[in-house]
């Protein structure tokens, strides 16, 4: 089995923060991030029977949609899905060939192709989901925030982020280092009350999900008046007229 890295104090810990307040469902992150993907560190991404029922495929991010609450307290929460990059991955420390890693020098969680058996043990060991099987290729394959992106310095520097944070219309997904308490992105999961999926688990995902903020309760509907509340005769007689 894999070890993880031994903790190191200053080390960054990469990661995405998800407001679930704003995202709209608009399933751009997953697009983008499959159109980057396609091309680059893990690519291909296939996919199967894609025009027919029962379409499927490799999708590193999924957006999922829920309805939370009732009547007029209720609303729609749609929740993108992605690897969390654990520092306690269960999908590393299963993995029987290593081929399952953490970085040490960003906490990024990646698959070595070249090494991978296509066992299914971390995804079986994930519980969020988060592996997709290439069956095309026979590996696991999963998100890597972009590691061939964020790093490289032929692109312009605003634009090393992750394919789904830049691609999100309403800047809902944020990329930055979660270790650094002074970060934008600390301070964001601070002000915000951030928080990790099921840390119950004890996975510690890095990446984290603000919370849906509360909506104001609707203003009280008063009842249309009746003709006995209009207090001049006249238009009283009118308001009888024109009813009929």
């Amino acid at each position: 089995m894999t070890c993880l890295p031994d903790p190191v104090p200053s080390a960054k810990k990469l990661g995405l923060v998800i407001d679930l307040d704003t995202c709209v469902g608009c399933q751009g992150c997953a697009t983008s991030c499959k159109e980057w993907n396609a091309s680059g560190h893990s690519a291909p991404l296939p996919d199967y029977r894609p025009y027919s029922a029962g379409a499927e495929g490799v999708w590193f991010n999924r957006v999922h949609s829920y309805e939370a609450g009732e009547g007029a307290a209720g609303r729609t929460v749609h929740f993108p899905r992605s690897c969390l990059h654990c520092e306690n991955a269960a999908c590393v420390t299963v993995c029987p060939t290593g081929a399952s890693y953490k970085r040490a020098e960003d906490g990024i969680v990646l698959v070595n192709h070249d090494t991978c058996i296509g066992c299914g043990l971390c995804a079986w060991a994930c519980p969020y989901g988060a592996r997709e099987m290439d069956e095309d290729a026979g590996v696991m394959k999963k998100c890597t925030l972009c590691v061939d992106r964020i790093y490289n310095e032929t692109i312009p520097e605003a634009q090393r982020q992750p394919a789904c944070v830049l691609a999100c219309p309403t800047k809902a997904r944020h990329f930055g280092d979660l270790g650094d308490p002074d970060s934008a992105v600390s301070r964001l999961v601070a002000e915000r009350g951030g928080q990790p999926l099921l840390p119950e688990l004890g996975y510690r995902p890095v990446n984290s999900y603000l919370p849906p903020r509360r909506r104001p309760e609707p203003a009280p509907v008063e009842d249309a008046p009746t003709p006995m509340d209009i207090g001049n005769p006249l238009l009283r007689w009118m308001d009888r007229v024109l009813s009929r």
